[in-house]
């Protein structure tokens, strides 16, 4: 019990908002590890996606079989219901926006001081993720993934848990982007975007110049909140 209460003092207390100066570092070291360490950091962003698929998948009425990571950072989640409709044409959406909407989160609690509630809250996500892993590979990296999080959030003094969220925010906004540039170039058939074409007959390209606004919009909303006065100073230019 005493556990419990402590992590909840944890979560709901407050922390330092990272300097604008600081918040722009953890952009450039955000951007390096998309370039330097993409395959590392494309696989979180894979969690983000299926984690999306998988949300509204349930907020739809689909039932929920399965989610796998694969090793070559694809994923896919599994959900049954009507193979047509609404439902299963939202649930596609939600792929490929997931890092984004997770990057924005991060950065509006972050920014408002609750960057250990919102670090909780991310391994609260992972350990319900687990219930539907069905994979070993996915598996342990939801776990490693998880505990990470857990660990650094536990152990970190406060300062360093608004770098934390904050620099998470950076990583997932900066990274949400290169997969949908990716999804332009590729042929596969069993893709979101081609799924997506074959349900509403609208061409593919649609559906990725859609993700490619929502996640431009993301990155630009969260870098405006991130990085306070930098609005002023471009449009006094």
């Amino acid at each position: 019990m005493n556990l419990v209460a402590e992590l909840w003092r944890r979560a709901v207390a407050t922390q330092p908002v990272p300097s604008p100066e600081a918040s722009a570092l953890l952009a450039v070291v955000a951007l390096a590890l998309v370039v330097l360490a993409w395959p590392a950091v494309r696989t979180l962003v894979t969690v983000c996606h299926e984690s999306g698929h998988a949300i509204v998948a349930v907020l739809v009425g689909r039932r929920l079989t399965g989610v796998r990571l694969h090793a070559d950072t694809s994923g896919v989640t599994l959900s049954r219901g009507r193979p047509t409709g609404p439902g299963m044409v939202a649930t596609l959406l939600a792929g490929y926006p997931g890092a984004a909407f997770a990057g924005i989160g991060l950065s509006l609690l972050a920014g408002t001081g609750h960057a250990s509630g919102v670090l909780w809250l991310l391994v609260l996500g992972a350990l319900l993720l687990l219930v539907w892993i069905r994979n070993l590979y996915g598996l342990v990296v939801v776990v490693l993934a998880g505990g990470a999080v857990a660990l650094a959030t536990w152990y970190s003094p406060p300062t360093v848990l608004g770098w934390l969220a904050t620099g998470l925010a950076w990583l997932f906004l900066v990274a949400a982007p290169r997969p949908v540039l990716e999804l332009f170039r590729s042929r596969s058939t069993t893709s979101d975007a081609a799924q997506l074409a074959a349900l509403t007959h609208v061409h593919r390209y649609v559906w990725c110049l859609l993700w490619l606004i929502a996640t431009l919009a993301a990155l630009v909303a969260g870098t405006l909140w991130m990085v306070p006065g930098l609005y002023g100073v471009l449009t006094q230019r």
